[in-house]
């Protein structure tokens, strides 16, 4: 075995090259399952980026109270200012009237002054998340 005769090297040879040749590699699939409230939830939290809910923003709170007074409030406000949308939360046990969705503290102060012709109580702050 100390010298392979030259057939049997070429004969190895040329059997490595087509086996080479024809090897391939692995076509292989992934299927990737997925709950469907995933998709819903991208849509969900799209939507809050979109409305500024999960932003670090500054709003107004020109009521806080029962449900009833608070709708009026919220009535009150789009009549008379209207300039801002408003929104009212439930945090135990209130409901609050907040308007605007100001990105720096200067714009809410503004908006401040024009709120507290019609709401003198109205103050600002900015929401936990």
């Amino acid at each position: 075995m100390k010298y392979m005769p030259r057939f049997n090297r070429f004969f190895l040879l040329v059997f490595s090259l087509f086996s080479f040749a024809f090897a391939k590699a692995q076509n292989g699939t992934t299927t990737v399952i997925q709950n469907p409230k995933i998709e819903q939830l991208i849509a969900l939290k799209a939507d809050m980026s979109i409305e500024g809910e999960l932003a670090d923003r500054y709003k107004i709170q020109i009521f806080s109270g029962n449900l009833n007074s608070a709708q009026v409030a919220l009535k009150k406000f789009l009549n008379k200012v209207g300039l801002w949308r408003g929104k009212i939360t439930y945090e135990t046990p209130n409901y609050k009237v907040w308007v605007g969705n100001f990105r720096n503290r200067l714009e809410a102060d503004r908006a401040l002054i024009a709120v507290k012709k019609e709401f003198p109580s109205a103050f600002i702050f900015k929401p936990e998340r």
